[in-house]
C-alpha cells in the first residue's frame, strides 16, 4: 500500500472539473496579474475569515513581512516568536530590522507559552536595548494559538498582535459568549500561506493578509504593488507614483482561479474529513504507552495540517522512520531543530532563548500522513505498522 503524505493528486481527481474550468478561463481571458479572480477569492476569503479585508500576495513568507511594514515595525524594535514554528515566523521580523526574540511553547498545544511570552517581555524591558512592539502568533500544525491569553498580554503591554495562520486556516476558536472566531481573525493582523500542502493550498505559492484596520489594509495593497499610491486609485498617473519602499508580491490569476475552485470543498467537506482522520488515529493510537498524542484544546477547532505525536523518550525516530518508509508510509519532522539555533542567528540576540519544551519536542515529534482523503484503512495501516516499529 502506497500512502502520500498530503494526497494532493487525489484531490485533484475530487475537484478537477472545477480545477480546469477555472483554468481555462484565466486563460482564455489572458489576464495573469491582478484578474477579476483575484478580488472576487479576496471577498470570499474576507467574508469567510469575518474580516474586513484580505489582501492577497505572493506567498505567506511575503504576507507576513508586508504585514510587518506595514505595522511600521523595524530596527530597535523586539518581535516575540515561538522557538518551535517554520523559520519564516522568525525570518520575518529580521528582515524587517526587528530582532526577533524566541520564546517557548506548550508541550501539549504546540502553541506559544504565554508564561514564557510574559517572561521574554518583562526581560527585554529591564535590559532597555529593544522595544517590544509585536508577538507573532503561530496557529501551529492546524490549531488556533491561546487567543485569550495572548490577546491579554498584547494589550497588556501594548503590542501588536500578529497572527501566523499559515497552518491554521480553517481553524477556530470559540470565545466565551459563543461566538466563534476563525483563524485569519485572531490578530490585530493575520496572514495565512497558500502553499500547496496547507489546509487551502494552490498549485504554487500564494498567500494573504486579514485585517480590520483601513489604514493598515491600504499600506499593505501598497508595499506588495512596489509601493504604489493607493490613496489615489483614480488617477491615471498612480501606477507610476511610488509612495514607499514596497516589493513585488501579488498572487497569480490562475492561483486564485485555482483557490475558488478548492475553496467549497475545503470550506463543505475537506475540513469534517480531514477531522475525521485525526479522530481515528486518536483513537488507534491512545492504547500505546509512552506516546504522547495531539491534545486540541477547549474552545478550538484545528484545520490539522500536521498530525504531529511525539515519540517516547529513548525511541529511535530514525529507524521508525526508516522502517515505515520501507513500508510505504511517509513521516515528517516538524521541526528537529528551534528556531534560535538557525545559523542566520548565531551571535545575536535572537539566540539567546531558554526553551527547553521546544528543544524536548525537536527530538521526539514524528508527523504522519493526515489529509482529507485518507481513508480508514490506510489509516488502520499506518497504526498498525507504526506499532510494530516502535517495538
Amino acid at each position: 500500500m502506497e500512502i502520500e503524505f498530503r494526497d494532493l493528486k487525489r484531490q485533484y481527481k475530487y475537484i478537477k472539473e472545477a480545477v480546469d474550468e477555472n483554468i481555462a478561463n484565466v486563460l482564455a481571458d489572458s489576464h495573469f496579474i491582478s484578474g477579476p479572480e483575484v478580488k472576487e477569492l479576496e471577498k470570499i476569503l474576507s467574508d469567510y475569515t469575518g474580516r474586513k479585508h484580505c489582501i492577497s500576495c505572493a506567498n505567506g513568507t511575503d504576507a507576513i513581512s508586508i504585514a510587518l511594514f506595514a505595522a511600521g515595525v523595524g530596527s530597535g524594535d523586539a518581535v516575540f516568536v515561538p522557538d518551535f514554528t517554520f523559520f519564516s515566523s522568525g525570518e520575518c521580523p529580521a528582515t524587517c530590522g526587528a530582532t526577533p526574540i524566541f520564546v517557548d511553547v506548550n508541550l501539549d498545544t504546540y502553541n506559544i507559552s504565554t508564561v514564557s511570552l510574559e517572561k521574554a517581555i518583562e526581560k527585554v524591558l529591564v535590559e532597555g536595548k529593544l522595544k517590544p512592539k509585536a508577538v507573532v502568533a503561530v496557529d501551529l500544525f492546524g490549531q488556533p494559538f491561546d487567543y485569550g491569553n495572548v490577546k491579554a498580554i498584547c494589550d497588556k503591554y501594548n503590542l501588536l498582535l500578529l497572527e501566523d495562520a499559515a497552518q491554521g486556516f480553517g481553524g477556530s476558536y470559540t470565545l466565551s459568549n459563543g461566538e466563534k472566531k476563525m483563524a485569519g481573525s485572531l490578530g490585530d493582523i493575520s496572514t495565512t500561506s497558500f502553499f500547496p500542502a496547507k489546509p487551502l493550498g494552490c498549485y504554487g505559492d500564494g498567500g494573504a493578509i486579514f485585517t480590520d484596520d483601513d489604514n493598515l489594509a491600504t499600506m499593505c495593497r501598497s508595499i506588495a504593488v512596489h509601493g504604489k499610491d493607493m490613496q489615489h486609485p483614480d488617477d491615471s498617473n498612480a501606477k507610476y507614483n511610488n509612495a514607499r519602499l514596497g516589493m513585488n508580491s501579488r498572487l497569480d490569476t490562475l492561483q486564485a482561479g485555482i483557490l475558488l475552485a478548492k475553496f467549497p470543498v475545503f470550506k463543505d467537506s475537506e475540513l469534517d474529513k480531514v477531522n475525521h482522520v485525526a479522530e481515528r488515529y486518536t483513537e488507534l493510537l491512545s492504547d500505546i504507552k509512552g506516546i504522547t498524542l495531539p491534545l486540541i484544546a477547549d474552545k478550538y477547532y484545528s484545520s490539522w495540517a500536521q498530525y504531529t505525536i511525539q515519540l517516547p523518550k529513548g525511541a529511535d525516530r530514525a529507524a521508525i522512520q526508516k522502517e515505515l518508509k520501507e513500508q510505504g508510509i511517509p513521516t515528517n519532522i516538524y521541526y528537529p531543530k528551534p528556531m534560535h539555533t538557525q545559523g542566520a542567528f548565531s551571535g545575536t540576540r535572537s539566540a539567546e532563548a531558554e526553551c527547553p519544551n521546544t528543544e524536548q519536542l525537536c527530538g521526539t515529534v514524528l508527523c504522519l500522513p493526515i489529509h482529507p482523503y485518507l481513508e480508514d484503512e490506510e489509516t488502520e495501516f499506518i497504526v498498525e505498522r507504526f506499532k510494530r516499529a516502535l517495538k
